[in-house]
């Protein structure tokens, strides 16, 4: 099966490219390399380098496959406050690029990377496909609904099928961002303190990259729908404060934390996620880690990386 796999040189792209080669796939890797990097890139992919807000990009590169696994994305939540277009712009005119050169080239498969946060702050844990209405609370959360909204307009239109992942937390090995890239960066210029935002007991869950991958290729086998939608995510649930004590650990430190209050990390984060993946797990999908070994094996990756 021949596949192109948008922002493959990622954190996340890197390892779904990966896993495909692995099981004999022919993909090709469409980056900009704004957020991927060129050491992430499977050496059996073709690589082509550009930028999916550039409509004639799209219709002269996304074609001549059987599906298109689109994970290009603005994926830092924080920066919207600060850059009120930045979640359109990559996100929203780079999704509908993606499907007007599907539609132009005749390519009738997507595969799309949504998140946890289009349910905004949930009063149902875990929380199911199903729940509603949603209501996101940050830019980068609208942008994935609006997506998601978007695609599936399309699979209706224009005949077209899509299988929509909302993930938990994503950790592993080649991350650049996120807690705990950021409280090791931390760690490492001030050894004795740790800010930790918010007040330590906000609540996520993770699910390592390996199980995420695995579950995007049992739900693309076994989902038969138009429109596929699956939560990825582990049973459990980690604390702020818990994930804090876990790095301090693994770098043999003993840090003050030092919080900078308030219930939340900063403005749209969602206090308390956790998602219901019951219905992958009923056609064949089961995680390898929960979140707190996935913690711990991300750590010890990104302690050799970096």
């Amino acid at each position: 099966m021949k596949t192109i796999v948008t922002g493959g040189a990622g954190f996340i792209g890197s390892h779904l490219v990966d896993k495909l080669i692995s099981w004999g796939y022919e993909v090709i890797v469409v980056d900009n390399l704004s957020n991927g990097k060129k050491e992430n890139l499977n050496k059996k992919a073709k690589f082509v380098e550009g930028d999916i807000k550039d409509a004639e990009f799209c219709k002269d590169n996304i074609k001549d496959v059987d599906v298109v696994f689109h994970l290009a994305a603005e994926v830092d939540v924080r920066k919207g406050p600060e850059e009120p277009n930045l979640d359109f712009k990559e996100n929203i005119v780079g999704t509908h690029n993606i499907l007007e050169a599907m539609r132009i080239n005749n390519v009738k498969k997507v595969v799309f990377t949504s998140s946890s946060v289009v349910y905004g702050e949930a009063t149902v844990m875990p929380t199911p496909e199903d729940y509603g209405p949603l209501v996101p609370i940050s830019l980068y959360a609208a942008s994935k609904l609006s997506d998601e909204a978007m695609i599936c307009a399309y699979c209706n239109t224009f005949d077209m099928r899509a299988w929509i992942y909302r993930f938990a937390n994503v950790i592993g090995s080649r991350e650049s961002h996120g807690i705990l890239f950021d409280f090791i960066k931390k760690l490492r210029a001030d050894p004795e303190n740790l800010e930790i935002l918010g007040d330590g007991s906000q609540t996520k869950s993770y699910i390592h990259v390996g199980d995420c991958t695995d579950a995007i290729l049992v739900g693309l086998d076994k989902g038969n729908d138009k429109v596929n939608i699956y939560n990825i995510g582990s049973d459990d649930y980690v604390d702020v404060k818990k994930i804090a004590e876990l790095v301090s650990k693994q770098m043999n430190l003993a840090p003050n934390f030092n919080f900078t209050g308030g219930d939340k990390g900063w403005v749209g984060d969602v206090r308390h996620m956790q998602l219901d993946a019951k219905k992958l797990k009923d056609i064949g999908w089961s995680p390898q880690f929960n979140s707190e070994s996935a913690i711990v094996e991300t750590l010890k990756s990104l302690l050799e990386e970096n």
